[in-house]
């Protein structure tokens, strides 16, 4: 009883906050998709965790010999863990943190969402304002000229993969890849300088699933902060950010996220311009 008064309180003392903010963004991680049944990369019984961290040249491999890497990837019996993991985020569906985000955005409170999840169910939830750092695993990307896809919509992938190894765009002839960013990738330009501008407008960031140690994600609820900006915490756990944190809520963020909406409604109401 006493730590749930003690989270209604944050989440008054954060509701309050993010009303009185100017511009409000949220940094996401793979802590939210959990609740949708998405394991995480490094948690307990995480991807990761059972294979050991990717290595670093990842990228330099996939240029090194393409074809070689897309056809392992595309033979689910090489690596039946990861067959494993797909098959987790084909079934998922967004869960209510997902669905209070989509709230906070029709709202006009959330301004932006800076995603590290891959795994599409922002958009799937009805997020219009998101931008996926790591990329979008429903996507492929050419490493050339950063032409995007759906998976669907790209003809050649859907060939006899043993003869149409690796895949060219159909703009530049350059080499396509999956839209994910791999270990010792640039993240692309364009994305990056999204997650900068939206950064630097922010007076208020919600930290939302994520411990933010990996950069450079890691480096947007710091800059807000030194900035003069507030943090708010929404994590099930204590994390290196916690210190930081204006406001610190603990508890799944499937629970967290729409209670926060519903304290915030009952400030504005559900017209955000009252």
């Amino acid at each position: 009883m006493e730590m749930e008064i003690k989270k209604q309180k944050s989440i008054s003392a954060a509701a309050k906050i993010i009303v009185q903010s100017r511009y409000t963004i949220a940094l996401i991680g793979a802590g939210l998709s959990v609740e949708s049944g998405i394991p995480t990369f490094r948690g307990a019984g995480g991807l990761w965790t059972k294979l050991g961290e990717p290595p670093n040249n990842g990228y330099e491999n996939f240029l090194a010999d393409p074809k070689a890497w897309w056809e392992q990837n595309l033979n689910s019996e090489v690596d039946p863990e990861r067959t494993q993991f797909r098959e987790a985020i084909e079934k998922a569906k967004p869960n209510p943190g997902h669905l209070a985000l989509v709230n906070l955005e029709k709202l006009n409170i959330l301004k932006h969402q800076i995603t590290q999840n891959i795994d599409n169910l922002h958009h799937i939830a009805g997020s219009k304002n998101v931008t996926e750092i790591h990329g979008n695993r429903i996507k492929l990307r050419c490493v050339n000229c950063d032409m995007r896809w759906h998976r669907d919509e790209f003809d050649q992938i859907r060939l006899d993969w043993k003869q149409n190894l690796p895949p060219k765009c159909n703009t530049c002839l350059g080499i396509v890849k999956p839209d994910t960013v791999m270990f010792g990738e640039p993240i692309p330009f364009s994305t990056l300088n999204t997650c900068v501008n939206e950064t630097r407008l922010a007076d208020c960031i919600l930290v939302i699933g994520t411990s933010a140690t990996v950069y450079p994600a890691a480096g947007f609820p710091r800059e807000v902060s030194s900035s003069g900006g507030k943090i708010i915490e929404i994590n099930p756990e204590e994390t290196p950010i916690s210190e930081a944190a204006t406001e610190s809520i603990k508890g799944p963020t499937e629970d967290s996220l729409p209670k926060l909406v519903a304290e915030i409604k009952g400030i504005i109401g559900d017209d955000p311009t009252s």
